[in-house]
């Protein structure tokens, strides 16, 4: 939005002045430097989770980076910035932070990925029966409420 007195640029469309608007509407820091400082630790150690669920499949990064964007809007402006502007994971925020909803290829990548390993550790890991029945009865809830999640872009027949 900014270049001298709160003028817009020039080069920047009305939906680019749009979206910072809405987006600096969404970060309001915490009063209390304590909870601030509260939330920049859970939002860093969310976006380190996330981070690892890119190479573990046991771990869903999607809602970890959702979270962090959560506690780095509350925590710090300059750290949900940096969020955002992330090429991999900002367009995946803003689609929840717009539209309540994510992107269908991430969602049935990670429903895959999810019920490939629980399925992998039912058969070849754990050992007892009612275990086994407790993990497959969570992996088919999960996948069921992630697959209610919306998404705008999944094309229909």
């Amino acid at each position: 939005m900014n270049t001298k007195q709160g003028v817009p640029d020039a080069s920047r469309s009305e939906a680019q002045i749009g979206e910072a608007q809405t987006a600096d509407d969404a970060v309001r820091e915490h009063a209390s430097p304590v909870v601030r400082w509260l939330l920049l630790v859970a939002g860093t150690v969310c976006v380190v989770l996330g981070l690892i669920g890119l190479f573990l499949p046991v771990l869903p990064t999607t809602p970890f980076m959702l979270l962090a964007a959560a506690c780095y809007a509350r925590a710090s402006k300059r750290f949900y910035y940096w969020l955002l502007s992330n090429r991999t994971f900002g367009p995946m925020i803003y689609e929840w932070r717009k539209h309540r909803s994510i992107p269908y290829r991430t969602k049935m990548a990670a429903i895959g990925l999810m019920l490939v390993t629980l399925a992998i550790s039912i058969v070849f890991f754990v050992e007892p029966a009612w275990l086994k029945a407790v993990l497959a009865a969570l992996g088919l809830a999960l996948a069921v409420w992630m697959y209610r999640l919306p998404s705008r872009d999944r094309v229909k027949h």
